[in-house]
């Protein structure tokens, strides 16, 4: 039992407790693993930039800077070209952005081997051909101006297997008419001028057709595989009349809508087109 306090006897003093909070080393955050992740990206960046340097031609390194462009990457989305230029934002040569069966799964790069004096050693006359053949097609697109104008609905690409020429419809522009393998009057001179260009080339040449995925109406014997194969020997036979040689038809194909061009937009009218190919 606590004494008791007397009358004179000052009041006892508060007792003060202080909590002590002990916290252990370590380490001071990690802004620093930010700031090093970024440096090491940053550097991983530049080698492969001084690579690209080192390992890329001239007109190679152009096309990666026109890629990277913001410009023309948003005319890329579109695909086949827009309103402005020549053709449409897009280039003659650019490469695909859609699949392609049977070999043709992109675009490759063309590289000329060079020997001790510096020449173009093997494969290089396969690399003249083909960029005579393009040469040959951009000039002839070039020489009148309702050719100019249907300049927008080509595009040349390298794949595996040659040169591909994709004649693309849009809204302003068909090939055939509507459900048929009929060619457009715009159509016929534009195979015209492509039968010109290549005449002088020796290549083997594919056909392929292809369609939007519109369906016909129920009842009816035709579809989209006959169309697009109807297609492809129209074109073909358009090419036969302009000069083009018989033997160097390698084969024609129709392949419906099972390659889109627009895939989020399988009624798209740039779905519809045809594919000759000057083989390697």
């Amino acid at each position: 039992m606590a004494a008791k306090r007397g009358k004179n006897e000052p009041p006892p003093r508060p007792i003060i407790v202080k909590k002590i909070t002990v916290v252990e080393g370590g380490h001071h955050g990690g802004a620093w693993k930010v700031a090093y992740a970024d440096f090491v990206t940053a550097m991983m960046a530049f080698f492969l930039m001084l690579w690209l340097l080192g390992a890329t031609t001239e007109k190679q390194r152009k096309g990666l800077a026109d890629y990277f462009t913001p410009t023309l990457v948003k005319n890329r989305e579109a695909s086949a070209g827009s309103a402005a230029g020549l053709l449409g934002g897009s280039s003659l040569t650019d490469a695909d952005n859609y699949p392609h069966a049977a070999g043709q799964t992109g675009t490759k790069s063309m590289t000329i081997p060079r020997d001790a004096t510096g020449g173009p050693k093997e494969g290089g006359t396969k690399i003249k051909r083909t960029a005579r053949a393009k040469q040959a097609i951009v000039e002839k697109l070039k020489s009148s101006e309702q050719l100019r104008k249907l300049a927008s609905q080509v595009r040349l690409v390298d794949t595996t297997e040659g040169v591909r020429i994709d004649l693309v419809d849009d809204a302003n522009f068909s090939m055939f008419r509507l459900g048929t393998t009929v060619l457009t009057p715009d159509a016929a001179q534009l195979l015209t001028a492509i039968s010109e260009a290549v005449g002088p080339d020796s290549a083997k040449l594919t056909i392929r057709g292809h369609t939007d995925a519109l369906k016909y109406r129920p009842g009816q014997s035709a579809n989209n595989w006959s169309l697009s194969a109807g297609r492809a020997e129209a074109t073909r036979q358009a090419l036969l009349a302009h000069g083009i040689g018989e033997s160097r038809f390698r084969r024609i194909e129709g392949v419906a809508d099972r390659e889109l061009l627009i895939p989020a937009d399988p009624a798209d009218p740039r779905n519809r087109r045809i594919s000759i190919t000057l083989l390697d």
